[in-house]
C-alpha cells in the first residue's frame, strides 16, 4: 500500500485501486481500517498495509506541525 499526499489531500494508492481523500479526513479513515482489522479477525492482515500506511502519514503531518 503506498499513501501520497499535497497540501490538501491523501491517496491510498493499492495494487488494483487508489482513492482521494481531504486530509481532514484522515483520522475516520485509520479509524475505519482499524475497525475492520478488529471487526474482520478472519481476513488475517489484510488490513495492516493499509493501517501501516495511514499512520505513517499521520505521523509524517504531525511532525510538520
Amino acid at each position: 500500500m503506498k499513501v501520497t499526499h499535497d497540501e490538501s489531500t491523501f491517496t491510498l494508492t493499492g495494487k488494483i485501486w487508489s482513492a482521494t481523500y481531504p486530509l481532514e479526513e484522515l483520522p475516520k479513515w485509520l479509524a475505519f481500517y482499524r475497525g475492520r482489522k478488529a471487526r474482520f479477525p478472519k481476513a488475517g492482515n489484510s488490513y495492516d498495509a493499509t493501517i501501516a500506511a495511514l499512520e505513517q502519514l499521520e505521523r509524517q503531518l504531525a511532525a510538520k506541525s
